[in-house]
């Protein structure tokens, strides 16, 4: 199920958000009748089987894998919490053991193919592939329990040995974050499940789970899928485009991706929100980081926060010497870039994005924080354009059409090809069209120099992402605009989602 899709907003979450708080309510007056400590058993129940629900709507399928994943990790995770103090070696068993059964799934639904395919081109064989649908959201899911494996032998903490089975699955599986994150620890999410001032519908964070909501699926069907229809046509003709279009190809896709994502962070923080229950912040203003280092700090911030803890710290971090922290630097990134897809593109993306971390921690050190100021534009200028670049490499089907892509723009053919025209029209949208029909002047001036419908979008879509806040910095706070903004743009929206579009990251 899509949160941009008329089955999620006009019948899954108003039924989920009324059925959830009315359980809560008739679980709290049962208690009160007969003086007993309220139990939300049966509305986290509720929470779960909707969840549930939601994923298998895409496949039924996946339910099969993700009910199994959850029964087999919550399985070995008492077991490891059993043996820690009866016996740390078997526990330590348990734990390695859990942790290659989560990779070995995720090996064999995302990379068997890959590998196989690398083995047969290597020493010339022919074993068969087997064409293995991904299951959505599966990265995710896995590195979520990897982590409360992980924790579930390292932490002293008490509240993970009690931790029943139904809170756990539905840690796991939470529909707002379920498919595309972003990656929550145990720690985050399951003591809200058990606190009682969440149980109660606010009309607070209502109104602002709506608004964050209703942005992010503006800029997923506004923005996002607008640019996508552009950036799908322009690396399906790689070899016909001119210096200037590939250009702005890549610089549309860097704008497509992150408004696709911070689209859905943004509507499952609002969803997740309006049922009392906040999630981390994915994402907090990437492209106007002042460094590559400043960059991972503000991009993917979960899966970052993954990848340090439980990579790159247990492989030694910044503590074994300059050459081991650089090598384990460069480790972590190219398991992030194979992370995201069974691709040589994703590697290679990865490992550039290594090589630039170890570079700048050479030239500028490791700082938590990092301010802009005037001077340091050149270097978010550069930032900015070397995660372009990156990003063309990681969208390209192949390798050397990402590298065909980028040579392209030195080619000086600094022009658009009339046999490109849709590259240039499809960011042109029917209001658009329709407002523009009302000044003739402008109107005529555009259909004979289609190039400036390129021009807007970009110039508008980089004014919003450079100048404008994110979604994380809201607070609950009412007013009449925000619930004209609200209304208006939930409207708009309906009444344009006659066609679905899945988002970028559920492919990873």
């Amino acid at each position: 199920m899509l949160f941009n899709s008329y089955i999620f907003i006009l019948l899954f979450f108003p039924l989920c958000l009324v059925g959830y708080f009315l359980i809560n309510k008739l679980e709290s007056l049962i208690a009160w009748r007969n003086s007993n400590k309220i139990n939300h058993t049966a509305s986290n129940i509720f929470l779960l089987s909707m969840s549930l629900w939601f994923y298998g709507y895409f496949n039924i399928k996946y339910l099969f894998i993700i009910i199994g994943s959850i029964v087999i990790n919550y399985i070995f995770s008492r077991a490891i919490i059993y043996y820690k103090k009866e016996n740390n070696n078997l526990s330590k068993f348990f734990t390695i053991l859990a942790i290659l059964i989560n990779i070995a799934i995720i090996f064999y639904y995302k990379y068997y193919d890959f590998f196989i395919t690398n083995i047969n081109a290597l020493i010339k064989t022919n074993f068969n592939l087997k064409h293995l649908i991904l299951p959505l959201g599966i990265s995710f899911f896995t590195f979520q329990q990897i982590s409360f494996i992980a924790d579930s032998y390292a932490s002293d903490n008490d509240d993970i040995k009690n931790y029943n089975f139904i809170e756990y699955a539905l840690f796991v599986s939470f529909f707002p974050q379920l498919v595309a994150g972003p990656i929550v620890l145990h720690s985050e999410l399951i003591p809200q499940f058990r606190d009682e001032s969440k149980k109660k519908f606010s009309s607070e964070n209502f109104n602002l789970g709506l608004y964050v909501f209703a942005i992010g699926l503006f800029k997923k069907m506004v923005i996002a899928d607008t640019i996508g229809s552009s950036v799908d046509f322009a690396f399906k003709n790689i070899a016909s485009l001119t210096s200037l279009e590939s250009a702005f190809a890549i610089l549309l896709y860097t704008l497509q991706i992150y408004f696709d994502f911070s689209g859905y962070s943004d509507m499952a923080h609002g969803l997740a929100k309006m049922l009392n229950i906040d999630i981390i912040p994915n994402f907090n203003s990437p492209y106007k980081a002042v460094n590559i280092l400043d960059f991972w700090n503000r991009w993917h911030i979960s899966l970052t926060r993954f990848l340090k803890t439980y990579i790159y710290i247990p492989l030694g971090g910044s503590r074994s010497g300059i050459i081991r922290t650089y090598l384990n630097i460069m480790i972590v990134f190219a398991v992030s870039g194979l992370w995201h897809g069974a691709n040589w593109t994703f590697v290679l993306w990865g490992i550039m994005h290594g090589i630039l971390n170890v570079i700048t921690r050479i030239i500028v050190g490791k700082k938590k924080e990092f301010k802009f100021t005037l001077l340091s534009l050149p270097s978010l200028i550069f930032t900015f354009a070397f995660v372009c670049i990156a990003f063309c490499i990681f969208r390209a089907d192949t390798v050397s059409d990402g590298f065909l892509m980028i040579k392209n723009i030195f080619a000086g053919q600094f022009n658009f090809n009339p046999a490109n025209i849709e590259f240039l029209k499809a960011l042109n949208r029917s209001e658009t069209d329709y407002i523009l029909r009302k000044i003739p002047v402008i109107y005529n001036f555009i259909m004979d120099n289609p190039q400036w419908y390129m021009y807007i979008f970009t110039f508008l879509t980089l004014i919003i992402t450079f100048f404008f806040n994110n979604m994380n910095d809201e607070k609950p706070r009412a007013s009449i605009l925000r619930s004209v903004i609200t209304a208006g743009l939930l409207v708009y929206c309906i009444m344009k989602m006659s066609g679905l579009s899945i988002f970028l990251y559920f492919n990873f």
